[in-house]
């Protein structure tokens, strides 16, 4: 009687009351998952339970063959990293990137293999848990190392990741899922939800580009061409999005009316066709260059108009096709020209003549060559100013700064015997000499 209260409890059908005994004894064979076990076991076709001695003295302290059953299944857990064909330390865009890639591969509207579905909802399951920070984190420490799968304890209250039972079970539909985050139309609206296609070239039109410019470039401005990744229409279909002899036709699967009726349970909705992402016309031979979209990846090379007076690391938006494209400057300091805004500045050298006497001399601008005046008696460093001869303000509508000219008196080291007579001869008649001057003698007064 007791063996059948055992078996009352236990649940198991198919025991054999001829016997004193268990039926099966070490090295069982589970009818259930085919394992072999050390100890013995009731086994049936509805249930496996560990049968020791504390399980048949305790009944509820059972070790259960059924957690053993569960680690040796994590054992062979998915590895959603491998699924989804990224590096443990992809970053969450690889991640998604990746997803979208194979979702588009295996998705049932394009893939009619079989296990196309099967491998369809392990993508969106892989993406579901490497997508999300907690969830990641939890399945890196317990989802995939198998030292620590028959190791330690569930957390409180049996959920959670515990190293014993670390499951993850999707509440999100793979088709919702795909649907939530590239759109209604799914992968026929182009790339992360964009009109266009990638190619070699990348996945998607160029958004920021340095361009590296001299100061003249700079403060002149300069029509400079660079190479970028632009989106421009297909060089193959010229935009009709569909392959060479064939052309686009009415969507069956909305008739035409580019929205369809999605029932869930008792609630209807009408929506967007997904097919024909509400165009109303369904391209049966899409291109194959531009996936159907009637726009790719090109790599072009493009005219841009460099402002004058751009100043370094300053940045620009410039229009190419229907994107924008950000330029950011880096400009080469000049040996000659010093920049403050608009303003530049530079120095001229004078001889001691045009110091004392007064004159001319030549520069170089921005834009051309000045003449300038110095008055006599022009000492050095004297800062002369050039009214609006700077660059011109970008801010503005019009409008230039100024350019400062910094004088410097060149004095001669080396006189020839002439100019040192000269020189003395000018230094007896000085009368303001803050002390003695070499070469002159000077009379005590008396």
């Amino acid at each position: 009687m007791a063996s059948r209260g055992l078996v009352k409890y236990f649940g198991v059908k198919n025991w054999n009351f001829s016997v004193s005994k268990f039926p099966f004894r070490a090295h069982q064979k589970c009818s259930d998952c085919g394992q072999l076990f050390g100890t013995a076991v009731i086994l049936t076709s509805s249930r496996c339970l560990l049968t020791d001695k504390q399980a048949l003295s305790g009944y509820g302290n059972q070790t259960s063959h059924r957690k053993l059953h569960t680690s040796n299944h994590l054992l062979k857990k998915k590895d959603y990293y491998e699924i989804l064909g990224v590096a443990r330390n992809a970053s969450v865009k690889d991640i998604k990137k990746s997803y979208f890639q194979l979702a588009k591969k295996y998705h049932p509207d394009t893939n009619k293999d079989p296990d196309g579905v099967k491998k369809f909802q392990e993508v969106s399951e892989a993406y579901e848990v490497l997508s999300d920070d907690g969830k990641r984190k939890e399945y890196d420490s317990w989802g995939t190392t198998s030292e620590q799968m028959g190791m330690g304890a569930p957390p409180p209250g049996g959920q959670g990741f515990g190293a014993q039972s670390w499951q993850f079970h999707s509440t999100i539909d793979p088709e919702e899922l795909f649907r939530k985050i590239f759109g209604e139309a799914g992968f026929k609206t182009g790339s992360f939800g964009e009109d266009f296609s990638e190619s070699k070239f990348g996945f998607g039109a160029a958004q920021e580009v340095s361009m590296r410019l001299t100061f003249t470039q700079a403060a002149r401005g300069v029509n400079k061409e660079i190479t970028v990744n632009v989106v421009d229409t297909c060089p193959k279909c010229n935009g009709s999005r569909a392959e060479l002899g064939t052309k686009a036709i009415r969507c069956h699967y909305c008739n035409g009316t580019g929205y369809e009726t999605i029932s869930t349970g008792p609630f209807v909705m009408r929506s967007t066709c997904r097919y024909c992402a509400g165009t109303r016309m369904l391209i049966k031979f899409p291109c194959v260059e531009c996936e159907g979209k009637g726009s790719s990846v090109q790599r072009k090379k493009v005219v841009v108009r460099v402002p004058p007076g751009v100043e370094d690391g300053q940045t620009v938006r410039l229009p190419v096709g229907n994107k924008e494209l950000f330029i950011t400057f880096r400009v080469d300091k000049s040996d000659y020209f010093r920049r403050d805004g608009p303003d530049v500045h530079t120095d001229a050298e004078v001889s001691l003549a045009q110091a004392v006497l007064g004159g001319t001399i030549r520069i170089q601008g921005i834009y051309e060559d000045h003449t300038v005046q110095v008055l006599p008696g022009t000492s050095s460093h004297t800062r002369l100013r050039l009214n609006e001869k700077g660059l011109k303000k970008v801010n503005t509508t019009s409008g230039y700064g100024d350019h400062y000219v910094h004088i410097k008196v060149k004095v001669p080291k080396k006189l020839t015997e002439k100019q040192q007579a000269l020189m003395l001869a000018y230094a007896e008649l000085e009368d303001d000499t803050p002390g003695i001057i070499r070469g002159i003698t000077y009379k005590k007064d008396v």
